[in-house]
């Protein structure tokens, strides 16, 4: 069974590696490695785009940006950085994990997280000075923090850089459309009910939500009811709903995956 990352805290460790090329050197850590890429200029909104690459040993894993209650999520500090104020991580469409009593998403393949860094003026020169913090688990989760730093002018046009970011953001799920992707029914008790819109079968659809601001989810149960499909979320929920936007998810089906907002209910 799969032991949460909580279970294992001693394992913790700083890793800090800092050459100043346009991509930090590779971490090596237990069950892996880790590095941070940048590739091309900062547009004229001053956005950079990167990847937080993750390579992963046969019969690890790491997680989405909402694991459930048994891991931890990527997280990226930029507060050593000179000229960039921001760094907000993608993420590809997740899969769904059961080990022992813990249902949790993430990955069990080595995975790609692109990165948009935003400088404070895309006209200065820039330093990323990077932590992240992540879990990675087989039978335990081991926490890892590791400390990256580079320059993105330093090799900007480097090919493998290029592709490796290009690949990474061309993973990710397309938006939500009207006609994929999901709407909200209401509450039934403490569970909130959802309807998945999708071309094509729903045998293998899932709902990947994330919980943020007072919110928590547990796995949604899936049901059929008249040619469509509904996703029932057992749900704790804050007293009044929050300020912004909503709440993440991604909406998986054997014809592709989208991701959009959940209104905040």
């Amino acid at each position: 069974m799969l032991r949460p990352l909580a279970a294992s805290a001693a394992a913790s460790f700083l890793l800090c590696g800092g050459a100043l090329a346009s991509s930090s050197p590779w971490i090596e850590v237990e069950g892996g490695s880790v590095r941070l890429v940048t590739s091309g200029r900062p547009d004229a909104e001053g956005r950079l785009q990167g990847v937080l690459d993750i390579k992963l040993s046969p019969g690890w894993k790491t997680y989405w940006r909402d694991p459930g209650a048994a891991g931890v999520p990527p997280t990226i500090d930029i507060s050593t950085s000179r000229n960039v104020v921001g760094a907000s991580l993608d993420f590809p469409a997740p899969e769904r994990h059961h080990d022992g009593t813990f249902s949790w998403a993430g990955y069990s393949r080595p995975v790609g997280l692109p990165v948009t860094f935003q400088l404070d003026d895309p006209t200065l020169p820039a330093t990323v000075g990077a932590t992240i913090f992540l879990g990675i688990c087989e039978t335990i989760c081991v926490p890892v923090k590791a400390t990256l730093a580079l320059d993105p002018d330093a090799d900007p046009d480097n090919p493998d850089d290029v592709a490796l970011v290009s690949s990474a953001r061309a993973g990710l799920p397309a938006p939500a459309t009207p006609d994929f992707g999901v709407r909200v029914v209401g509450m039934e008790g403490k569970n909130l009910v959802v309807e998945a819109i999708f071309p094509g079968s729903a045998d293998g659809a899932d709902l990947f939500v994330a919980a943020d601001n007072g919110y928590a989810f547990e796995e949604p149960k899936k049901s059929e009811r008249d040619g469509r499909t509904y996703f029932t979320i057992p749900a704790v929920r804050p007293d009044t709903p929050p300020e912004g936007d909503g709440l993440h998810y991604t909406l998986v089906t054997a014809g592709g995956a989208v991701s959009g907002i959940l209104p905040y209910f």
